[in-house]
């Protein structure tokens, strides 16, 4: 009886109190089907540390009943409450997260009292414990077994059995046999709460297999719950019935009177976020774009903590805004979006991607803006510009007067004044060393500087507060004060038409190179609205403007060819045959005239922009940088605006590279990475920039190791390339001759423009290399008594990199 009435109620009631405080702690996902057991489990959770103060309790409750009120007599136990307080020892360390000790007692309860009444209930949570582990499949099957031995259950362990076999169901992803435990579960459950929680899950699962009319009539069983079961279910199965709207066959305007009253119904304040998003679903859904901006930004307003419905609400705004061409609006929307969604989701890199498309035509449609606006003010003349300015300076004028006059307002307000001032008595009846206020010099202070800071300078008169004579002073200080202010706007330079007329552009070539940087943007911008947005029409709107603006030579061309293309995909045949024999009749040399006249020989015309890669690629593989360098300047003009210009800018890079030494590479993969940092080329210059380059930065000469690679190196002029061809042969020769075939090999390897090498791999140490070298001057046969030096793998890199040979030979003749 002490058991029972003192330790495991005591306990029981810790366990309640630890499970209330788990259901307030837990939050809801109503995106995905929920859990049917209110429990935020942590991947790391430990099996000997407990959690909460509840449990700990609960726990401590049953120990103590174990051990101080056991009664095992010879091998049998005579307390009856032996196993409530193991199923209760069992519960506190399940719901504490310690599932593996929360097993033991389950399962001692199966193994020791085998004709106890708790059996069932021990077998029940002993599988739930198995799930939390993992282990769904044996929790399924023992949970089959037990309904297949037709048990007779009592209706609390009948009710959570069902739902632990559902959960089981759920966790492996056959939604569709959770349905009937499910049902069971919520024909059995003694719980309000649960009953409304069930019967939500069976709707979301019903609403997950496609079966709409069957989910709304669950979600119509929670509607009708009401009061009996948690708001939070009623709010989100009218929200899931509203996402099931057909819009085709039901009435628009009994859904909107719904979404309106619940938007008005003050109980439903903590949910006016996702009622908010719904009514914006609700004017998207029936063509109200303003309407659905208006409650997209509503919900956001909302300051909701449901991230994933912020991600909703920022990534329809921006996709809005996308369809409207709106894309710095749109950029921004999906970096929020991005900030609301778990990383490395599908979802995620899509929605990343696209952001990342954004980049270049937030860069260039600000390029375009600005040029033009300036080149629009250079056309002008110099009366029309003096005009434009004065007008613009006298909105800025006026705009500033505004927020002055405003601010004044608002510290009036924050300020209130009132017939006695705002000034309380610091007198108080309980204060035995207070004194009379006009007694006190520094109150009577205190109180002049206050008076004269709210009323200013008064005459003594009766009335004064009202007498419009009496505020003379102050409004004298007003109108001075109003004065001054003005004064010190016209006195501004930001206000005055000369500050800007100064800064419009007169020098011809600065006006050219805001033209040319207008036309380059204009280019990009048709080429990419073209290829990345199949937006045509603003794509042909950019290109055709270009093409009126006096653009370089080298962009009229792909321009044209370009508005070919558009008008193809639009199937504008007029227009496309337009800009075709434009091309034909103006261009009928070039390389897309032969493509418009024979468009087969794309594939295999050798001018197209791969295979003049490919020869040019040929040419740095053989060393001849200055030929690469030349080759990639001239096409990456021919081929501006194409994919392939970023393959040629990285391959100029490493030319440069070798032609020049590190500071030029170093320039040029720079220019490369910022310049197209979408492309996969300057994706690679990034990532050596941040990983290579830090080693290649290095200058400092390693010391000679014993398991380095050596080289033997004989240096020539340009302009000796016979006679070190003469001396490759005879390297060669010597190598076969002393047995070195499979071991040394020689290499021509540039160095400068002026100075080149005769290199022989393969050597082992720095003796090796130099004994090698004397073998070959000694013998008569080769008689190679050129000057020579041994270097190793690290060093030959570092004045390969950095053009310092003269500094390595010095610090080797130290």
């Amino acid at each position: 009886m002490g058991t029972y009435y003192n330790i495991l109620y005591n306990g029981n009631l810790a366990l309640e109190a630890g499970n209330e405080e788990l259901a307030q702690n837990y939050t809801d996902d109503y995106w995905q089907i929920l859990p049917l057991e209110r429990m935020q489990v942590e991947e790391k959770a430990s099996s000997s540390e407990s959690k909460n103060a509840n449990f700990q309790r609960a726990e401590e409750k049953a120990t103590k009943a174990i051990q101080k009120h056991n009664m095992r007599i010879a091998g049998e136990e005579h307390n009856p409450q032996m196993d409530e307080a193991f199923l209760l020892l069992g519960k506190a360390r399940y719901y504490d997260q310690r599932f593996f000790p929360a097993l033991e007692a389950f399962n001692y309860i199966l193994t020791d009292y085998p004709e106890s009444d708790r059996l069932i209930a021990a077998k029940v949570w002993r599988e739930k414990a198995y799930m939390r582990m993992g282990n769904n499949e044996l929790a399924l099957q023992n949970l089959q077994k037990l309904f297949e031995e037709e048990v007779e259950f009592e209706e609390e362990d009948l009710a959570h059995a069902s739902a632990a076999m559902a959960q089981a169901y759920l966790n492996l992803e056959e939604k569709e046999k959770a349905i009937k435990p499910l049902e069971t579960a919520i024909k059995n459950t003694s719980s309000k709460e649960q009953k409304g929680r069930y019967l939500f899950i069976k709707g979301q699962i019903y609403d997950r297999l496609g079966e709409i009319d069957s989910a709304n009539k669950s979600f119509d069983k929670v509607i009708a719950l009401n009061r009996k079961t948690p708001r939070v279910y009623m709010i989100n199965a009218y929200l899931q019935k509203a996402k099931n709207f057909d819009y085709t066959q039901e009435d628009h305007l009994a859904l909107r009177e719904l979404l309106e009253e619940m938007q008005e119904n003050r109980e439903n304040r903590p949910f006016l976020d996702k009622i908010y998003y719904q009514i914006a679903q609700y004017y998207k859904s029936t063509d109200s774009i303003e309407g659905s901006v208006e409650y997209y930004n509503k919900s956001l307003r909302t300051q909701s903590q449901d991230s994933y419905l912020l991600s909703r609400d920022y990534l329809t705004l921006g996709n809005i805004n996308f369809d409207q061409a709106q894309y710095k609006i749109a950029g921004a929307y999906f970096d929020s979006t991005l900030t609301n969604l778990t990383e490395n989701t599908r979802e995620y890199r899509s929605i990343k991607k696209k952001r990342e498309n954004l980049d270049d035509v937030i860069l260039y449609e600000d390029i375009a803006k600005k040029d033009d606006s300036i080149l629009h003010l250079v056309k002008m003349s110099s009366q029309e510009r003096l005009a434009y300015f004065e007008e613009v300076t006298a909105k800025m004028k006026q705009k500033a007067i505004a927020n002055a006059e405003q601010l004044n307002r608002e510290s009036e307000n924050s300020n209130p004044q009132n017939l006695f001032g705002s000034q309380q008595s610091n007198l108080s009846s309980n204060s035995r060393s207070s004194t009379f206020y006009f007694y006190n010099a520094n109150q009577v202070a205190k109180g002049l500087q206050k008076f004269n800071r709210v009323w200013g300078g008064r005459e003594l008169s009766d009335n004064w507060r009202y007498k419009a004579s009496s505020n003379a002073s102050r409004r004298d200080d007003e109108v001075k004060e109003e004065e001054d202010f003005l004064a010190l706007i016209e006195s501004d330079p930001a206000y005055n038409p000369e500050t800007y007329l100064e800064q419009v552009p007169s020098d011809e070539k600065v006006i050219d190179s805001i033209g040319k940087e207008r036309n380059f943007a204009y280019y990009q911008l048709g080429v990419i609205y073209k290829e990345k947005f199949k937006e045509y029409e603003l794509a042909s709107e950019k290109l055709e403007t270009l093409l009126q603006n006096n653009p370089q030579e080298r962009l009229v061309l792909p321009s044209k060819y370009n508005l070919y293309k558009i008008y193809e995909a639009t199937e504008n045949v007029a227009m496309m045959e337009k800009w075709k024999q434009n091309i034909l009749s103006q261009h009928p040399d070039s390389r897309y005239a032969s493509i418009l006249k024979n468009p087969r020989s794309l594939r295999d015309d050798d001018s197209s922009p791969e295979a003049v890669y490919t020869s040019v690629y040929r040419k740095y593989k053989n060393d001849q940088f200055q030929e690469v360098i030349n080759d990639t300047e001239k096409y990456i003009d021919v081929y501006t605006g194409e994919d392939i210009v970023p393959k040629f800018e990285l391959l100029k890079a490493f030319a440069k590279g070798r032609y020049e030494g590190f500071d030029a590479y170093k320039e040029a993969l720079n220019y490369v990475a910022l310049t197209y940092p979408q492309s996969e080329e300057g994706k690679k210059a990034e990532q050596i920039i941040k990983e290579s380059l830090p080693n290649l930065k290095n200058e400092t000469f390693a010391e000679n190791k014993t398991d380095a690679k050596y080289y033997l190196v004989y240096s020539f002029l340009s302009g000796k390339e016979k006679a070190a061809a003469q001396l490759q042969e005879i390297l060669d020769k010597a190598i076969v001759e002393k047995g070195y075939e499979n071991q040394f090999y020689t290499s021509i390897d540039f160095y400068t423009p002026q100075q080149f090498f005769i290199t022989v791999h393969g050597l082992s140490s720095k003796l090796g290399a130099e004994g090698f070298a004397e073998i070959l001057a000694k013998e008569k046969e080769y008689k190679i008594n050129r000057e020579y030096f041994s270097i190793s793998d690290d060093n030959y890199q570092i004045i390969q990199v950095h053009k310092n040979l003269e500094a390595y030979l010095a610090k080797q003749s130290q």
